[in-house]
């Protein structure tokens, strides 16, 4: 009698689509985009989102962020908050005005880890979330919002699902 193999099943990945927090606007004090900075504002409402996955059970194994100044900071408030700390990776992937497809070729070096933070821009990271659940329209983010969609696998082979998305302010009041 031959041996029965199981099924291979794979397990679900949950990525957290995060947009970067209140930063200082573009001018004459911030000529380049990419160095704008996180406010003092942006850096308290961001702790306090960070928090609030936390008191959700968000486990994240590593944090993908967008080169930009401000993304970055905020991926690092974000790991800071998380236990155990999540790795924190730039990703030019992530970066305004990149193609979905680039983001997920991105995420295969991080095949393994079922909990991925990817912290980035808007319209993007919107049209990215819309693009992985096969919707028609971006899903809209504010500073700090957050987005969770599950996928069977990286790359995903059938659309994902979207199990929430949440407003900064929604967060914020769970880390109270």
């Amino acid at each position: 009698m031959p041996s029965r193999v199981p099924a291979l099943t794979p397990s679900p990945r949950s990525l957290f689509l995060v947009r970067h927090a209140i930063a200082a606007e573009p001018g004459e004090d911030w000529p380049n985009d990419a160095e704008r900075p996180l406010t003092r504002k942006g850096i308290a409402r961001m702790q306090d989102v960070a928090r609030g996955l936390g008191a959700l059970g968000v486990e994240i194994q590593v944090v993908l962020t967008s080169p930009l100044l401000r993304a970055r900071q905020t991926a690092e408030l974000l790991a800071a908050e998380l236990t155990p700390g999540p790795a924190v990776v730039v990703v030019s992937a992530l970066e305004p005005g990149v193609a979905p497809t680039k983001v997920v070729d991105a995420l295969g070096a991080h095949a393994t880890a079922t909990g991925i933070a990817l912290v980035g821009h808007e319209p993007g990271l919107g049209e990215l979330a819309a693009w992985l659940v096969g919707a028609r329209a971006p899903f809209p983010l504010k500073k700090g919002g957050v987005c969770r969609i599950d996928l069977a696998g990286v790359p995903p082979a059938n659309p994902g699902q979207l199990i929430w998305l949440a407003t900064p302010r929604m967060l914020r009041g769970l880390a109270t």
